[in-house]
């Protein structure tokens, strides 16, 4: 085992979990820690040292040798927690974590296991285009022959049918994509009509 890449991990983990005796984040710690990724020369905020703790997390779990390291020091719960915060940039590096993560099986059968889908699935209510196509892709990633009833429910089809619609050829073109490799015919017939009679879905995130 690389210890040296645990512990720089577990340093990363602890230093944006830490709280003092009032349940303050301690800003000074979370700035030295990010001191590394950063080429800012003035005083991180509280709020960006988050970030920037995060983003760096996400960036490792771009690769798989890290996968085991990140389970034990339970990160992706971590990301999951974080996909409810009200800081559209904390979603964002969480959902390109777990979107990172969730191509190896047992991080896809932990996020299943975990309750993960719903969460994922309210992230594509989001007006940040990276957090859209992260949970998109991610929900590709985790349908499985037991999950696909979750992964492709019809507000979910209703969703890919708009956003297949979406001037952004990046968004649109994942979309049709989910909805051809990932959705039945009838699924999409069913959304299609459905659309038809209602004006209320999910929004398109903001270019």
């Amino acid at each position: 085992m690389e210890l040296g890449r645990l512990e720089y991990l577990q340093a990363l983990v602890t230093e944006f979990q830490v709280t003092d005796s009032t349940g303050n984040k301690r800003r000074c710690s979370l700035a030295l820690c990010v001191s590394s990724v950063s080429s800012h020369t003035r005083p991180f905020s509280l709020a960006e040292a988050k970030e920037q703790v995060l983003a760096n997390l996400a960036n490792f779990a771009y690769d798989p040798s890290n996968y085991e390291y990140l389970r034990q020091l339970q990160v992706l719960d971590l990301f999951l927690d974080m996909l409810t915060e009200d800081n559209e940039t904390l979603v964002e590096f969480a959902m390109g974590g777990l979107c990172n993560l969730c191509l190896d099986k047992t991080n896809k059968e932990y996020i299943l296991e975990a309750n993960g889908v719903e969460p994922i699935i309210n992230c594509l209510s989001s007006s940040n285009e990276e957090t859209v196509v992260s949970a998109v892709t991610t929900l590709m990633f985790l349908t499985t022959t037991q999950s696909r009833a979750q992964t492709t429910a019809l507000p979910v089809v209703e969703c890919m049918l708009r956003f297949s619609l979406s001037a952004n050829a990046r968004l649109s073109n994942l979309a049709s994509i989910f909805l051809q490799d990932y959705c039945s015919p009838p699924q999409v017939e069913e959304a299609r009509n459905l659309s038809k009679h209602t004006a209320v879905g999910i929004p398109l995130p903001k270019d």
